[in-house]
Parts: C-alpha cells; sequence; structure tokens
C-alpha cells in the first residue's frame, strides 16, 4: 500500500514483557511499511508500540493526555500534549484509520467502543475479541495481513471522516 496509512495502536499503559514484545513487533511491521502509528503517547503496549515503529523509521505519534510534551515515551516523534485525561482516546481514534488493539483495560475498551460507534475497524489480538465487530487475530501476522488486506477499504470508508 503506498498510502500513509494511520494505524492507532492501543493497549495498557502497564505490560508484561510477553505482550511489550508483541506490540513491538507489530509496531515494527507498522514502521517498516512506511505507515504512520497513532497511540496516547505513553508506556506499556504504548510504548512497545512506539518503539518497534521508532525502529523501523516510522512515524508516530503520541496523543498524550497531560499538558507537557516531555510525558511521551522516548519512542514517540511527534508528542502532542491533550490535557484531556482519558478523553484523549477520541483523538486517538479520530486520528486513525484503523485500531489494533493489544490486551488492555477500561482505557483500551473505550477506544475500542468508540471506534465501533463511529465505523471504524478493531482489530484485537488478544484483547476483547469476544466483543461484535472486533476482528480477531491470533499472531502479529494475522494483524498485518488484516491491514494489508483491507487498507484501501478502511481508508475509503466515507464513516471514517465523520
Amino acid at each position: 500500500m503506498d498510502q500513509n496509512y494511520h494505524v492507532g495502536v492501543v493497549g495498557s499503559g502497564t505490560s508484561t514483557q510477553e505482550l511489550y514484545s508483541l506490540a513491538r513487533q507489530i509496531g515494527h511491521e507498522i514502521g517498516k511499511r512506511g505507515w504512520t502509528l497513532i497511540c496516547g503517547g505513553l508506556g506499556g503496549i504504548m510504548e512497545g508500540a512506539s518503539r518497534g515503529c521508532f525502529e523501523a523509521g516510522g512515524m508516530t505519534v503520541g496523543l498524550l493526555p497531560g499538558l507537557r510534551k516531555e510525558q511521551a515515551n522516548p519512542y514517540i516523534r511527534l508528542p502532542i500534549p491533550t490535557g484531556l485525561g482519558e478523553g484523549r482516546n477520541l483523538l486517538v481514534v479520530r486520528a486513525a484509520d484503523i485500531l489494533v488493539a493489544i490486551s488492555g483495560g477500561h482505557g483500551t475498551l473505550s477506544e475500542i467502543a468508540l471506534a465501533l460507534k463511529t465505523g471504524k475497524k478493531v482489530v484485537g489480538i488478544r484483547s476483547f475479541e469476544n466483543i461484535e465487530g472486533v476482528i480477531r487475530a491470533a499472531t502479529p501476522e494475522d494483524v498485518l495481513q488484516i491491514l494489508e488486506d483491507n487498507g484501501l477499504n478502511f481508508l475509503s470508508n466515507p464513516n471514517l471522516f465523520m
């Protein structure tokens, strides 16, 4: 895909090493393809995905809950302080063409709900796969295959920009 695809990666601000590595692998593949990674900019899953994307030379955007750019993890190229707390979850969803949910808790659940409500696709890996509308992925390869197979459909969906 030649277009600059914006992939939102959401998940918990804390994570196990296994989930961090999973996020890092997915982030690396996003960066390798020249896509932009959008996330909440903090630690855990967000940091793992950002790190992978950053290491692959990709663009990482962090929509931060607070007012200081310095709150961003070290792999965020473009930190954007919002001062909105958890309200910034809506901005993450709106800025992304599609969401990839990796594990997570209530904040991740809110992002999934907002994405589905606005007609965006959500790919879940170890994250709320039982929610109607979440596309289940078992491996990072599944996630990337779903993104590649359907990317242009996501970009052309008129509901994305409501």
